[in-house]
């Protein structure tokens, strides 16, 4: 596909080189950018890795989606999103992240056009080779000025982490303190528990989809109990002021039925002290 001075090679698709790209109208970068395909091309498409590598990855958008709505903080999550830099080959990390930008849903994320390139970037290995995450992707993130870069080794339970120092084109590994990987990027800790990769804020583990649930089921259950409590306490008072007003009504009718014989028994004696004499 040629736009203007620029082809889109199907077999190896590319955005322009930057100095490309600062040449084109408007135009023709909206049509760059729209017919950057939004998958691999079928020679270079990796084999499917199973629920393990699909659970993993959406749990932690889905985690860290909602720690970052209820925390008001933008930040762009995306699964295997094409990531398109500058003249270089596509690639589709299985979590990125982009600080300071709205969250709206993209087909690709081509850097010229967004202004930026990725922040954090997470692998999730299951099967296969890992050479690509562990060698080639160190390289090539750290390349391209990738801050921060995550490899959560499922079938090891694993985690390794890299960040870019200041001045450096080369990553520095992350050293976890008291097992939690420090995240700069994300301001959260991360950590392997059981076969999940959990984040934590504060030291206290961000809440997943079933956790959250259970939770609220929880809530609800005890909101039911407290409301049964105060509907019994209410019935109660209820109760009671019925007794204090039964109480207080017969008060009355004993106080009214003295009075009627206090005054009838003073009209007797008047009656007798008015007698002949």
């Amino acid at each position: 596909m040629s736009i203007g001075p620029y082809r889109i090679d199907p077999d190896d698709p590319r955005a322009p080189p930057q100095e490309v790209w600062e040449r084109l109208t408007p135009e023709e970068r909206a049509r760059i950018v729209a017919g950057l395909p939004s998958e691999f091309p079928v020679s270079e498409a990796a084999p499917p890795e199973g629920d393990p590598h699909f659970v993993a990855k959406v749990r932690t958008r889905e985690v860290l989606g909602g720690f970052f709505t209820r925390t008001g903080r933008k930040v762009c999550l995306a699964c295997e999103l094409p990531v398109y830099y500058p003249g270089e080959r596509m690639f589709a990390p299985d979590v990125i992240a982009v600080v300071g930008v709205e969250p709206h849903k993209r087909m690709s994320w081509v850097v010229s056009a967004e202004g930026k390139g990725l922040d954090f970037a997470l692998e999730i290995h299951v099967a296969g080779d890992r050479r690509k995450d562990l060698e080639r992707n160190v390289e090539r993130f750290a390349r391209l000025g990738i801050r921060e870069y995550f490899l959560f080794d499922r079938g090891r339970l694993r985690l390794t982490g890299w960040r870019l120092a200041a001045g450096r084109r080369g990553y520095r590994a992350i050293l976890p303190q008291q097992g939690l990987f420090a995240s700069e990027v994300l301001g959260l800790d991360l950590r392997v528990e059981e076969e999940r990769l959990r984040f934590l804020h504060g030291g206290t583990p961000l809440p997943e989809a079933d956790e959250m649930i259970a939770m609220l089921e929880r809530r609800a259950q005890e909101s039911d109990v407290q409301r049964t409590r105060e509907l019994q306490v209410r019935a109660e008072l209820e109760q009671q002021v019925a007794e204090q007003s039964r109480l207080l009504a017969e008060e009355t009718r004993r106080r009214e039925e003295s009075e009627r014989q206090l005054a009838e028994a003073l009209a007797e004696l008047a009656r007798l002290r008015g007698g002949p004499g």
